[in-house]
Protein backbone atom coordinates (compact mmCIF):
# COMPACT_ATOMS: atom_id res chain seq x y z
CA UNK A 1 0.00 0.00 0.00
CA UNK A 2 1.28 3.48 -0.81
CA UNK A 3 2.41 5.86 1.92
CA UNK A 4 -0.60 8.15 1.49
CA UNK A 5 -3.06 5.24 1.58
CA UNK A 6 -1.40 3.89 4.73
CA UNK A 7 -1.38 7.31 6.39
CA UNK A 8 -5.06 7.88 5.58
CA UNK A 9 -6.10 4.43 6.83
CA UNK A 10 -4.28 4.96 10.12
CA UNK A 11 -5.96 8.33 10.61
CA UNK A 12 -9.52 7.64 9.46
CA UNK A 13 -10.89 8.09 12.98
CA UNK A 14 -9.07 11.41 13.28
CA UNK A 15 -10.52 12.57 9.94
CA UNK A 16 -14.05 11.62 11.00
CA UNK A 17 -13.56 13.53 14.25
CA UNK A 18 -12.44 16.61 12.31
CA UNK A 19 -15.26 16.28 9.78
CA UNK A 20 -17.95 16.20 12.48
CA UNK A 21 -16.43 18.57 15.04
CA UNK A 22 -18.61 21.54 16.09
CA UNK A 23 -16.72 24.11 13.99
CA UNK A 24 -17.22 22.22 10.73
CA UNK A 25 -20.75 21.03 11.57
CA UNK A 26 -21.88 24.61 12.23
CA UNK A 27 -19.97 25.92 9.21
CA UNK A 28 -21.87 23.46 7.01
CA UNK A 29 -25.19 24.48 8.60
CA UNK A 30 -24.35 28.16 8.26
CA UNK A 31 -24.92 28.61 12.01
CA UNK A 32 -21.29 29.20 12.99
CA UNK A 33 -21.13 32.59 14.76
CA UNK A 34 -19.54 35.23 12.58
CA UNK A 35 -17.19 36.25 15.38
CA UNK A 36 -15.89 32.67 15.53
CA UNK A 37 -15.39 32.57 11.77
CA UNK A 38 -13.63 35.95 11.84
CA UNK A 39 -11.25 34.69 14.53
CA UNK A 40 -10.57 31.55 12.45
CA UNK A 41 -9.92 33.51 9.24
CA UNK A 42 -7.42 35.81 10.98
CA UNK A 43 -5.55 32.82 12.42
CA UNK A 44 -5.66 30.96 9.11
CA UNK A 45 -4.26 33.99 7.30
CA UNK A 46 -1.33 34.00 9.72
CA UNK A 47 -0.95 30.22 9.34
CA UNK A 48 -0.83 30.31 5.54
CA UNK A 49 2.18 32.61 5.59
CA UNK A 50 4.11 30.03 7.64
CA UNK A 51 2.73 27.20 5.50
CA UNK A 52 3.99 29.00 2.40
CA UNK A 53 7.45 29.29 3.92
CA UNK A 54 7.52 25.55 4.69
CA UNK A 55 6.49 24.79 1.10
CA UNK A 56 9.28 27.04 -0.18
CA UNK A 57 11.78 25.04 1.88
CA UNK A 58 10.31 21.83 0.45
CA UNK A 59 11.02 23.27 -2.99
CA UNK A 60 14.62 23.97 -1.99
CA UNK A 61 15.03 20.40 -0.72
CA UNK A 62 13.27 18.70 -3.65
CA UNK A 63 15.57 16.34 -5.57
CA UNK A 64 13.83 16.76 -8.95
CA UNK A 65 13.17 19.94 -10.97
CA UNK A 66 9.48 19.11 -11.43
CA UNK A 67 9.02 18.98 -7.65
CA UNK A 68 10.88 22.28 -7.25
CA UNK A 69 8.34 23.86 -9.58
CA UNK A 70 5.43 22.11 -7.85
CA UNK A 71 6.31 23.32 -4.37
CA UNK A 72 7.32 26.79 -5.52
CA UNK A 73 3.90 27.11 -7.15
CA UNK A 74 2.21 25.73 -4.03
CA UNK A 75 4.01 28.25 -1.83
CA UNK A 76 2.91 31.05 -4.15
CA UNK A 77 -0.67 29.75 -4.13
CA UNK A 78 -0.75 29.67 -0.32
CA UNK A 79 0.05 33.38 -0.27
CA UNK A 80 -2.36 34.10 -3.15
CA UNK A 81 -5.18 32.35 -1.24
CA UNK A 82 -4.35 34.42 1.83
CA UNK A 83 -4.53 37.65 -0.14
CA UNK A 84 -7.58 36.73 -2.23
CA UNK A 85 -9.93 34.70 -0.04
CA UNK A 86 -8.80 35.80 3.40
CA UNK A 87 -8.02 39.31 2.23
CA UNK A 88 -11.54 39.69 0.87
CA UNK A 89 -13.02 38.65 4.21
CA UNK A 90 -10.72 40.96 6.15
CA UNK A 91 -11.53 43.89 3.86
CA UNK A 92 -15.25 43.20 4.26
CA UNK A 93 -14.81 43.30 8.04
CA UNK A 94 -12.79 46.51 7.96
CA UNK A 95 -9.49 44.89 8.97
CA UNK A 96 -6.65 46.58 7.09
CA UNK A 97 -3.07 45.30 6.74
CA UNK A 98 -1.78 47.22 9.75
CA UNK A 99 -4.62 46.01 11.98
CA UNK A 100 -4.09 42.43 10.80
CA UNK A 101 -0.36 42.61 11.57
CA UNK A 102 -1.19 43.69 15.12
CA UNK A 103 -3.63 40.81 15.70
CA UNK A 104 -1.70 38.21 17.67
CA UNK A 105 -1.28 34.58 16.68
CA UNK A 106 -3.14 32.05 18.83
CA UNK A 107 -1.25 29.28 20.68
CA UNK A 108 -2.65 26.69 18.24
CA UNK A 109 -1.57 28.66 15.17
CA UNK A 110 1.83 29.34 16.70
CA UNK A 111 2.28 25.64 17.51
CA UNK A 112 1.29 24.42 14.05
CA UNK A 113 3.45 26.94 12.17
CA UNK A 114 6.39 26.31 14.48
CA UNK A 115 6.07 22.57 13.92
CA UNK A 116 6.09 22.94 10.13
CA UNK A 117 9.00 25.38 10.08
CA UNK A 118 11.03 23.25 12.51
CA UNK A 119 10.32 20.16 10.40
CA UNK A 120 11.24 22.05 7.23
CA UNK A 121 14.64 23.06 8.59
CA UNK A 122 15.53 20.05 10.73
CA UNK A 123 14.07 17.02 8.95
CA UNK A 124 14.70 15.37 5.58
CA UNK A 125 12.59 16.14 2.52
CA UNK A 126 10.49 12.98 2.91
CA UNK A 127 9.38 13.81 6.44
CA UNK A 128 8.62 17.41 5.51
CA UNK A 129 6.26 16.26 2.74
CA UNK A 130 4.45 14.00 5.21
CA UNK A 131 4.01 16.90 7.62
CA UNK A 132 2.65 19.17 4.86
CA UNK A 133 0.23 16.64 3.36
CA UNK A 134 -2.62 16.78 5.95
CA UNK A 135 -3.23 20.49 5.43
CA UNK A 136 -3.86 19.86 1.73
CA UNK A 137 -5.78 16.62 2.09
CA UNK A 138 -7.97 17.38 5.11
CA UNK A 139 -9.09 20.75 3.74
CA UNK A 140 -9.99 19.11 0.43
CA UNK A 141 -12.02 16.33 2.03
CA UNK A 142 -13.71 18.58 4.59
CA UNK A 143 -14.41 21.12 1.84
CA UNK A 144 -16.09 18.49 -0.35
CA UNK A 145 -18.09 17.13 2.56
CA UNK A 146 -19.36 20.56 3.61
CA UNK A 147 -20.05 21.54 -0.01
CA UNK A 148 -22.27 18.48 -0.44
CA UNK A 149 -24.51 19.38 2.51
CA UNK A 150 -24.35 23.18 2.70
CA UNK A 151 -27.31 25.30 1.65
CA UNK A 152 -26.78 27.58 -1.40
CA UNK A 153 -27.36 30.64 0.78
CA UNK A 154 -24.80 29.57 3.39
CA UNK A 155 -23.04 32.71 4.63
CA UNK A 156 -19.67 30.96 4.30
CA UNK A 157 -20.21 29.78 0.72
CA UNK A 158 -17.11 31.58 -0.58
CA UNK A 159 -14.89 29.61 1.82
CA UNK A 160 -16.72 26.36 1.08
CA UNK A 161 -16.41 26.72 -2.68
CA UNK A 162 -12.66 27.44 -2.49
CA UNK A 163 -11.80 24.14 -0.83
CA UNK A 164 -14.33 22.09 -2.83
CA UNK A 165 -12.90 23.41 -6.11
CA UNK A 166 -11.46 20.84 -8.51
CA UNK A 167 -8.24 22.83 -8.96
CA UNK A 168 -7.54 22.51 -5.25
CA UNK A 169 -8.16 18.77 -5.42
CA UNK A 170 -5.66 18.45 -8.25
CA UNK A 171 -3.08 20.13 -5.99
CA UNK A 172 -3.89 17.55 -3.32
CA UNK A 173 -3.34 14.71 -5.79
CA UNK A 174 0.00 16.26 -6.71
CA UNK A 175 1.02 16.45 -3.06
CA UNK A 176 0.01 12.84 -2.42
CA UNK A 177 1.95 11.73 -5.50
CA UNK A 178 5.06 13.56 -4.33
CA UNK A 179 4.83 12.07 -0.83
CA UNK A 180 4.31 8.57 -2.22
CA UNK A 181 7.26 9.03 -4.58
CA UNK A 182 9.47 10.14 -1.70
CA UNK A 183 8.36 7.22 0.47
CA UNK A 184 9.12 4.64 -2.22
CA UNK A 185 12.86 5.15 -1.90
CA UNK A 186 12.87 5.71 1.86
CA UNK A 187 14.16 3.36 4.51
CA UNK A 188 11.66 1.73 6.86
CA UNK A 189 12.83 4.08 9.61
CA UNK A 190 12.22 7.15 7.46
CA UNK A 191 8.82 5.82 6.38
CA UNK A 192 7.87 5.34 10.03
CA UNK A 193 9.00 8.89 10.74
CA UNK A 194 6.87 10.09 7.82
CA UNK A 195 3.82 8.41 9.32
CA UNK A 196 4.58 10.03 12.69
CA UNK A 197 4.89 13.45 11.03
CA UNK A 198 1.61 12.95 9.17
CA UNK A 199 -0.11 11.95 12.41
CA UNK A 200 1.28 14.98 14.26
CA UNK A 201 0.00 17.32 11.54
CA UNK A 202 -3.42 15.63 11.68
CA UNK A 203 -3.56 16.31 15.41
CA UNK A 204 -2.62 19.93 14.79
CA UNK A 205 -5.36 20.28 12.17
CA UNK A 206 -7.89 19.28 14.82
CA UNK A 207 -6.32 21.53 17.44
CA UNK A 208 -6.37 24.50 15.06
CA UNK A 209 -10.11 24.23 14.35
CA UNK A 210 -10.96 23.40 17.96
CA UNK A 211 -8.95 26.37 19.17
CA UNK A 212 -10.76 28.70 16.77
CA UNK A 213 -14.16 27.37 17.87
CA UNK A 214 -13.43 27.81 21.57
CA UNK A 215 -11.33 30.97 21.08
CA UNK A 216 -8.44 29.49 23.04
CA UNK A 217 -5.87 32.17 23.84
CA UNK A 218 -2.58 32.53 25.68
CA UNK A 219 -3.06 32.04 29.45
CA UNK A 220 -1.10 35.17 30.41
Amino acid sequence: MSFSATAWARNEVAYETIRTMPFNAELAEGTLPRSTFEHYIVQDAHYLIGFGRALAIAAAKAPHPDRIVQFTDAAKEAIVVERALHGAFLEEWGIDAATFADMHVSPACHHYVSYLIATAFAEPYEILLAALLPCFWIYAEVGRDIHARAAPDNAYRKWIDTYADEAFHQAVIGMRTAADEAAEGATSGTRDAMLSAYNAAMQLEYIFWDSAYHRRDWPL
